[in-house]
């Protein structure tokens, strides 16, 4: 898990309603929002609503339910926007281009190129 944080991600606040989002799906552990720059026509970032975890790696060594969860979620989402069909993609690390340390995936989809990676 993450140490103390004296300001909350950019992520807890979407969660609390702070900064706003086109919100496409909510359970009561996970959230799912278009990205505000998006990198393909379907981008949206499934995250956790708390900020326990880092990164995957985090996530899976501490709660394989919740990451699960998350990719069932990642999963609908895909249903529902692009018919099923997409890309899941965790960053982890800032050199892998991690630019928020909590958790989330970017689901990918629509008109995709070769070689497209999505940053965050």
């Amino acid at each position: 898990m993450t140490d103390s944080r004296a300001e909350p991600t950019v992520f807890e606040r979407i969660v609390a309603r702070e900064i706003p989002a086109r919100i496409v799906a909510e359970s009561e552990r996970v959230i799912a929002f278009h990205d505000i720059a998006p990198q393909a026509p379907v981008h949206v970032i499934v995250t956790t609503k708390a900020g326990d975890y880092r990164d995957v790696v985090e996530l899976a060594a501490g709660d394989p339910e919740l990451l699960a969860e998350l990719v069932g979620v990642a999963r609908d989402v895909a249903g529902d926007l692009a018919d099923g069909e997409f890309r899941l993609v965790f960053n982890t690390g800032a050199s892998a281009g991690q630019t928020v340390f909590h958790v989330h995936a970017h689901v990918l989809a629509g008109g995709l190129e070769e070689g497209t990676l999505a940053g965050a």
